[in-house]
């Protein structure tokens, strides 16, 4: 952040709160056409986002591709519930969108053929070959690429390691009470800078919330440590509109092993043909899906391990690529996940690789229209915490990052077109975060909260649901929340007790969304 301390409070033209894709991308498009951006991000790395822990690849376009081909594909995954329109935008300004903003902007070292052209892949649930990578770390590429864009922009300031905390709403927090009378909007957040333990009041005229998902209200998650859905609790609180959180995506193929963090397996192995089998080396997807065994979608994938898991007693199945993949190639395409799986005695080339599912991709999240905004004016949301509509019931394999980048870039346009029809907000009309507790929270206590509500989502809420797992998951996290709001009351700020009580409010709301949801369909499985 520089040694100049933060103003407080801090005024800007957009403040974005989130550094992976869609916030970059967001403040970039923004950025180039001559608007000023505040850009937070909570890691003081600034990469730790969903968007670098991406392995899978961005979806361009196939040999022979069309958009109502593609739009097929998301529609099987989605079972019915995926939203036309956002289909439809998705579908039609995807490719171009790649094509102008990550391969001739950034420079985004995409793999290609000999002859140059772009390699494109084939992952689960699509028709044919459509998805481009770099290796195996495309996320990690696209972010490296993004932030050395980002940091370099004379219109941008990038804040690292602070931590929105709260959503500034007039109708909640003006010094004005009469403000409780007007239409609900935001005009920034209140940041928690944690070198310094200060809170600012950043006020801006439109937020764009980028905070990515909530996989780490699960026991087993691909997601890195920030993914504690702190950006759906901050705008809830604030009273915006949830929709189809019940609809949580697990990655069938996490890499298991009991010291080991997690490591996501990309589907792409699949693609090139490895084999889900158990112990023994036996295949078992022709069981439950004869027709596209390995390369089914992921939700009948993820379950289908489930399944063979409690059948057998077992904590585990196990992914082949030995039999199925040259060496040569595993070494190439695969070379971070051959790395990463090293490190724990395991080679791609000679052994099986035990894996099992994890939380991985929250199809749900905040109502947003077809420029990103939500239903509180001034707020946008774009990419995982976003809910355009676009994955449906389940997400089709790498159409996150495609939504991200093409809502990213309409809710960037939209801004510069209407930014100036908003009145500015005075920073004075929002009083001071007022510092009510001393005590630094006990990281015992903190992390012992945590785990609860992993293993009551892992177990309650997870892959399969019931009425009395769903009820008793609620009842439990009720609880525990109202005890985390008590503690958070009579703690001085950390980041982890911020993100504690996101946790706790975003796992009362994806299982309460289970719960309503009586039908099975896609990611949500009641029993």
């Amino acid at each position: 952040m520089g040694a100049e301390p933060l103003a407080d409070p801090l005024e800007c033209e957009v403040l974005v709160i989130g550094s992976g894709m869609s916030g970059g991308v967001t403040a970039l498009e923004l950025a180039d056409a001559g608007v000023p951006v505040v850009l937070v991000a909570r890691s003081a790395a600034a990469n730790e986002s969903n968007t670098s822990y991406a392995q899978g690849g961005i979806i361009y376009r196939g040999r022979g591709d069309t958009p109502e081909k593609l739009a097929r594909d998301i529609e099987v995954a989605g079972a019915g519930y995926c939203h036309a329109e956002a289909v439809a935008i998705t579908t039609r300004e995807g490719p171009e969108r790649v094509e102008r903003i990550l391969i001739d902007r950034l420079g985004v070292p995409f793999d290609r053929e000999p002859d140059g052209e772009l390699a494109l892949v084939l992952e689960g649930g699509h028709s044919m070959p459509r998805i481009i990578h770099a290796a195996d770390a495309t996320g990690r590429a696209i972010e490296d690429a993004l932030l050395a864009a980002l940091r370099a922009h004379p219109n941008i300031r990038f804040l690292t390691g602070c931590t929105a905390i709260d959503l500034l709403t007039p109708s909640h927090h003006a010094v004005d009470r009469l403000a409780v009378y007007r239409p609900q909007s935001c005009v920034g957040a209140y940041l928690f800078e944690q070198a310094s333990g200060r809170v600012i009041r950043c006020v801006a005229r439109q937020t764009v919330l980028a905070t990515g998902g909530l996989g780490q209200i699960y026991l087993g998650t691909s997601n890195p440590p920030g993914s504690r859905g702190d950006g759906i609790a901050m705008a809830y609180r604030a009273g915006a509109r949830v929709i189809n959180l019940e609809f949580v995506q697990f990655h069938p193929t996490i890499f298991h092993h009991p010291q080991a963090p997690s490591i996501l397996i990309t589907e792409a192995v699949r693609g090139d043909g490895a084999r889900l089998c158990h112990a023994d080396g036996k295949p078992f997807m022709d069981r439950h899906d004869p027709e596209r065994k390995d390369l089914a979608p992921r939700d009948v994938v993820a379950r289908s391990i489930y399944r063979e898991m409690l059948e057998r007693g077992v904590d585990s199945v196990f992914l082949d690529l030995r039999s199925y993949i040259p060496e040569a190639r595993i070494r190439e395409h695969f070379p971070n996940i051959q790395r990463a799986c090293l490190e724990w005695g395991i080679d791609l080339t000679r052994d099986l690789v035990p894996v099992r599912p994890g939380a991985h991709y929250s199809c749900g999240g905040l109502w947003v229209d077809a420029v990103g905004q939500t239903t509180i004016d001034g707020l946008y949301a774009v990419g995982e915490v976003a809910c355009t509509g676009l994955h449906g019931a389940n997400r089709l394999a790498s159409t996150g990052l495609l939504e991200g980048l093409v809502y990213a870039h309409r809710a960037a346009e939209h801004i510069r077109v209407h930014r100036d029809r908003r009145d500015r907000f005075s920073g004075s009309g929002i009083p001071p975060w007022r510092l009510e507790g001393a005590v630094p929270p006990d990281p015992a206590l903190l992390q012992q909260d945590l785990s609860v509500i992993q293993h009551i989502m892992w177990h309650y809420v997870g892959l399969v649901r019931t009425t009395l797992r769903l009820e008793r998951a609620l009842r439990e996290l009720r609880h525990l929340e109202t005890e985390i709001e008590q503690f958070y009351r009579v703690s001085a700020l950390t980041d982890e007790l911020i993100g504690l009580r996101n946790a706790a409010r975003t796992a009362v709301i994806v299982a309460q969304a289970a719960w309503s949801n009586k039908a099975s369909v896609g990611c949500h499985y009641r029993e």
